[in-house]
């Protein structure tokens, strides 16, 4: 089975799971500090890839590394992982939990690069552009990023949609038409 298909399945039953029990923000908290977590140390990415290790001892672990940090409901749901060999997969379930969350609150990210920070005006000037625009998103999560090779202005990105008002892209734009010879003198050599 892909790793996708792991990563769906498992966080759709945590989600799901969640939403029963009325913890699906506390949850989406566990599932951030994790990634977190992970994304910081080597040591407990290697700790949950280790085929070494045996699903009772990481079960273990698990308990003791988390217990006190995350809602009882992820403990349990990390130690079924452990349980069922799956835990090598948990980055991947709680990204996916993440995107799961934003479907069922119909939350739409945005990237934005730019070439310099943006203020908190022009950003909420652009998430209400979003919001009320004629597709008109529900909820808007801006993330941004800086990239001085961009020159001036800004890239979007939803979802698939890129929206690249850059003065690098301009600047290619023009270095194509000048390439394609536009230009055919009317002198003749001699």
């Amino acid at each position: 089975m892909s790793v996708n298909r792991i990563a769906t399945r498992y966080a759709k039953s945590i989600l799901d799971l969640a939403m029963e029990m009325d913890q699906v923000e506390p949850v989406l908290a566990d599932m951030e500090m994790l990634l977190k977590a992970m994304k910081e140390s080597a040591d407990l990415r290697a700790f949950l890839k280790s085929p070494i290790i045996a699903f009772n001892r990481k079960r273990q672990i698990i308990g003791k590394l988390f217990e006190g940090k995350v809602s009882a409901l992820t403990l349990k749901f990390m130690e079924l992982l452990a349980s069922k060999q799956r835990e090598m997969y948990l980055p991947e379930i709680a990204q996916e939990y993440k995107q799961q969350y934003k479907d069922l609150k119909h939350i739409s990210t945005v990237k934005i690069t730019s070439a310099a920070q943006l203020t908190p005006e022009v950003l909420a000037t652009i998430r209400q552009k979003l919001e009320n625009g004629p597709i008109g998103f529900e909820n808007v999560e801006i993330e941004t990023k800086i990239d001085p090779a961009l020159v001036g202005g800004f890239i979007i990105e939803l979802g698939d949609f890129v929206y690249d008002a850059s003065v690098r892209h301009q600047l290619d734009e023009l270095r194509k038409e000048f390439t394609g010879n536009l230009y055919q003198s009317m002198i003749r050599a001699r």
